[in-house]
């Protein structure tokens, strides 16, 4: 089921947008001021945002221009005021649609349909899944080379995320350093492979709970290292 954030100050207005979208099977939600409404818009997940330009505490001019900064959700603005100007400004600012008041809640309706519709049509055909790899509690994900451990998101340089990702796509496998050496530096083991090493132990203090003990990455004295799973 699609969200809506409805950003409104007019409490009867809000409302009644609300009813007819929500008889549409929307789930809906409604903050009365800009502030608030810029606020959930950032932390919530939303599908589409119905904006009033006229809001206490931020108006939808700058509540549309921090929105567009961060996600690329359509956004309808709403407002009584009528001039080119406002929809021009509004517009450019990167709402999709400009709707002047009154108008019909169906009219409201139709046009969140089709601007969801267009929406969906653009990602499903320019966005794949990432890539994830993901062994009890560490999520890889090989597409936006991220990682998280438990949820909280961790900083990896390049070669510290490859090898990361190397064990982990192999779990239960013993690599040599040389092995690794090679796999990841794309070298011959006459390079340095000590290197290894360094990284093995920063790899370990941003995943594992206590390092002398740990649980993903496991030295194999004399061998080399394995993803534990």
């Amino acid at each position: 089921m699609s969200r809506i954030l409805i950003i409104e100050d007019e409490e009867a207005i809000a409302e009644l947008e609300k009813d007819y979208l929500e008889l549409s099977e929307f789930e809906v939600e409604i903050a009365n001021a800009g502030d608030v409404g810029l606020d959930k818009a950032l932390k919530e997940q939303f599908d589409l945002v119905v904006l009033d330009l006229m809001l206490p505490g931020m108006d939808g001019f700058e509540v549309c221009k921090n929105i567009r900064e961060e996600k690329n959700i359509p956004i309808i603005m709403v407002s009584a005021k009528k001039e080119d100007i406002d929809k021009i400004r509004g517009l450019g600012l990167g709402a999709d649609d400009y709707m002047t008041k009154p108008f019909s809640p169906s009219e409201l309706v139709a046009r969140v349909k089709a601007h969801l519709a267009r929406y969906n049509r653009l990602v499903g055909s320019h966005l794949k899944e990432n890539d994830i790899v993901e062994i009890r509690g560490i999520r890889i994900d090989k597409t936006a080379r991220r990682v998280y451990i438990n949820g909280e998101e961790k900083a990896f340089t390049t070669k510290e995320f490859d090898l990361l990702t190397f064990l982990a796509e192999n779990p239960n496998h013993v690599f040599t350093k040389e092995e690794l050496f090679r796999e990841i530096w794309d070298m011959d083991s006459i390079g340095d492979i000590a290197t290894v090493t360094v990284h093995i132990k920063k790899i370990r203090e941003k995943i594992e709970f206590d390092t002398a003990n740990p649980q993903y990455i496991e030295t194999i004295w004399g061998v080399g290292y394995r993803f534990k799973i």
